[in-house]
């Protein structure tokens, strides 16, 4: 294509990959609006059941070791990778490894929860997290 044709389709793709592009960050958001309510629901809740909260770790980078962190909460997965806080935010438990994390302890940022945990890993392995939050519900304090 040449002259104007092409100017005007290379507009119309621009346009087109921005609205894409908006609609999906405008998903995303949902979605992690969505999953926010659910981890505040859950955090409500185990409070309310008085389920007992931990004092949680974070795992390095390596998988080597596991480092102390200021966070209280729940683990909501059994491999302690994932956990929830008492002030309704969601963590990863991974951290760089480091010298001054293994003396000082580790400081984990929250994350946006996903709706769906482990979502693009191997098959089987993701699970809603509506799912996952009454399936540690459901164990009360018996969850290791």
């Amino acid at each position: 294509m040449g002259g104007d044709g092409g100017l005007e389709w290379r507009e119309q793709q621009r346009r087109a990959v921005r609205a894409h592009a908006a609609a999906d960050a405008r998903q995303r958001a949902a979605e992690q609006a969505e999953a926010a309510e659910l981890v505040a629901r859950f955090a409500a809740e185990a409070l309310r059941r008085g389920l007992r909260t931990d004092r949680l770790t974070a795992a390095g980078y390596d998988g080597r070791g596991r480092y102390r962190t200021r966070i209280t909460g729940w683990y909501v997965d059994r491999v302690q990778s994932r956990a929830v806080d008492t002030d309704d935010r969601f963590y990863l438990l991974t951290v760089p490894p480091s010298l001054r994390a293994r003396l000082f302890g580790a400081d984990p940022e929250p994350a946006p929860p996903p709706l769906v945990v482990g979502r693009g890993g191997r098959d089987g392995e993701s699970v809603p997290l509506a799912t996952l939050l009454s399936l540690r519900l459901e164990a009360g304090d018996d969850w290791r």
